[in-house]
């Protein structure tokens, strides 16, 4: 008996993502996502220390600290999903072999074209959002937060108001007690202490409140009474007031925006060396998830008794030298020891090779040429 197919058992078409793909980029999404965490969390947590030094020192107010945090949870979260993802593949590949799940792939006839299709289902959508972050995103969190962490140095003598305590602005010209602040921030029984120039004021109200105006902002007294007068001296005025206003001085300055905060389009139409070698850290980040990615499909591989963190210590070590080395290449950019076009494509070069080296010692040499010549001669 003869079967007869109407089409042939190969010419049906083959499905675009399949079973296997799905669930290698669910398990390396969910991998992904709890690596990239603790990252973000551990490196977050330890720039953030600094940014509660000044909040503490009245630098930077209580509102600005959450925005500051989110701003740096996105500038983190940026910089190092290269790492994240990089940790992600070697984890998620070599539970794979330690479960003889690559065992099983092998034998249906999957090498690694196989597993390069199902990984970068995910990376290329990861490489195209790490590409945004990086070049449009991370400049506008960088510029963003030197605007608040300046705005609150700026007006850092007139925060830091609490009652029971005496606060001193303008380095110690103002001089100000609070018996008690309601829920509405009137403040009651206030005292201040006002030098200008050779002459000291001392006030006493029974009530004040804190007030903007055109020319900055003023302590409104009120129902007070005020002595100013030359210390040393008997030329002393006493007055009564129904209302006295006392101006807090700000200090004004420039924002100071790093290279990191400058936009993207401005440094491509600068053409400086300091501005190229930005561009050139900027690109490496999409650049190295792509290419870690590549390298961790072979450097995954490992015996089934060594555990899946079998090569996790030489893929920290193949991370921190591609990291170092792109450093190490933007400071030779800016002080022109190597050209621009040398130290963007230097590093992500000499990457591609070790992933080629990794490939032919898994897959063998052979291997590896014939498949380069059927992608080149197809």
């Amino acid at each position: 008996m003869e079967a007869k197919w109407s089409k042939g058992y190969n010419s049906g078409r083959r499905q675009l993502i399949t079973v296997l793909d799905k669930m290698i980029a669910l398990d390396l999404l969910k991998t992904l996502l709890a690596v990239w965490s603790v990252i973000v969390v551990i490196i977050v947590s330890r720039q953030f220390i600094r940014v509660l030094d000044k909040a503490v020192e009245g630098q930077v107010s209580n509102q600005t600290l959450l925005t500051v945090l989110g701003l740096k949870t996105i500038i983190a979260g940026a910089a190092f999903l290269p790492a994240a993802l990089f940790m992600a593949v070697l984890m998620v590949l070599g539970r794979m072999y330690r479960d003889q799940e690559m065992s099983a792939v092998a034998s249906a006839g999957g090498g690694a074209g196989t597993v390069y299709r199902a990984i970068f289902l995910l990376i290329f959508p990861l490489s195209v959002l790490s590409t945004g972050l990086s070049f449009y995103v991370s400049p506008w969190a960088e510029a963003r937060m030197d605007q608040l962490i300046h705005q609150d140095e700026e007006s850092a003598d007139i925060r830091g108001v609490a009652a029971g305590k005496f606060s001193e602005y303008s380095q110690g010209d103002l001089v100000f007690y609070v018996e008690k602040i309601d829920a509405d921030k009137k403040m009651h029984q206030v005292f201040v202490q006002h030098r200008q120039g050779s002459h000291l004021a001392i006030i006493n109200a029974q009530s004040g409140r804190m007030e903007d105006l055109s020319d900055g902002r003023y302590i409104i007294l009120e129902n007070g009474e005020r002595i100013q007068g030359q210390p040393g001296t008997v030329n002393f005025v006493l007055e009564q007031f129904a209302e006295y206003a006392v101006r807090m001085d700000t200090k004004e300055s420039a924002v100071k925006f790093g290279k990191e905060s400058v936009a993207s389009e401005t440094l491509v139409e600068s053409g400086q060396i300091s501005d190229i070698a930005e561009l050139q850290r900027r690109f490496s980040i999409p650049m190295g998830i792509l290419l870690l990615s590549f390298i961790a499909v072979p450097l995954a591989q490992m015996s089934p008794r060594s555990g899946v963190y079998g090569n996790m210590l030489v893929g920290f070590l193949i991370y921190f030298s591609y990291g170092n080395l792109i450093r190490v290449s933007q400071s030779w950019v800016m002080t022109q020891t190597i050209p621009p076009w040398l130290g963007v494509t230097g590093v992500n070069t000499l990457l591609l090779l070790i992933g080629g080296i990794l490939l032919a010692r898994l897959y063998g040499r052979q291997w590896l040429a014939m498949k380069i010549r059927e992608k080149v001669f197809q």
